[in-house]
């Protein structure tokens, strides 16, 4: 008996399987995603991103950022990303309506990134981190990257320019040298910084602590009660 069509027959019926499961039907469930109207700035969520940021985003990608990095903030019953304060809530699909692709990453040798617009707002302090990592944090295992600075020389009777890294003396270059971050590095700042998911919705927010027992009456449970408009 020539079994090879069955065969064949149910190979592509997994395939269609697979097919349906993992890309029509989260298609049909997110494809249609709305943004979000906060109602304290009129803006929709998620923001725009701007030029620099978007540009920032490539070279995010050709760094492979997300080999180190994720940007998914887990619930709080999944692991300890709320108590690291990784993130002011769990992230949802609606967090990645404009990324193309979202950049979700799959191993942490780095926190996760999903709300770091929030928790750092000090370029300086992110240019130090690109540059040299163990400038703020001793022994970190974060890689230089280099390219995306400009050691160059200072003219003979001029001061550094504005531009460059005031970096520690035991990180910074030789007298007369200074280090400059370059429109790729600036970029990646900007995306960075643009990294912020902490908008409240009705899909997700933050649990709310158990109230004390009072006059001999059992303390509330935690529950979540959704955030009022």
């Amino acid at each position: 008996m020539n079994r090879a069509p069955w065969i064949a027959f149910g190979v592509s019926l997994a395939l269609a399987a697979s097919w349906l499961g993992l890309v029509l039907v989260p298609q049909l469930q997110l494809g249609s995603e709305p943004m979000v109207v906060i109602e304290a700035t009129g803006q929709d969520y998620p923001l725009a991103r701007s030029g620099g940021a978007q540009a920032g985003a490539a070279v995010y990608r050709a760094c492979g950022c997300a080999v180190c990095h994720t940007q998914q903030v887990r619930p709080a019953a999944e692991g300890g990303d709320l108590a690291r304060g990784w993130g002011r809530r769990r992230t949802v699909a609606r967090d990645y309506l404009r990324d193309e692709p979202p950049m979700l990453g799959s191993l942490r040798l780095g926190p996760d990134l999903a709300n770091l617009g929030a928790r750092e707002t000090n370029n300086v302090t992110l240019l130090f981190k690109l540059y040299d990592a163990r400038i703020a944090t001793p022994g970190s295992t974060m890689p230089r990257f280099l390219w995306l600075f400009t050691k160059r020389r200072v003219p003979a009777g001029f001061a550094q320019s504005p531009e460059a890294l005031p970096l520690p003396p035991a990180f910074a270059p030789p007298p007369g040298w200074e280090v400059v971050p370059t429109d790729d590095a600036r970029a990646l700042v900007a995306y960075l910084r643009s990294l912020q998911s902490a908008a409240l919705f009705y899909e997700v927010f933050p649990p709310v602590k158990p109230r004390p027992a009072t006059n001999g009456v059992a303390p509330v449970s935690a529950t979540n009660t959704p955030p009022t408009r």
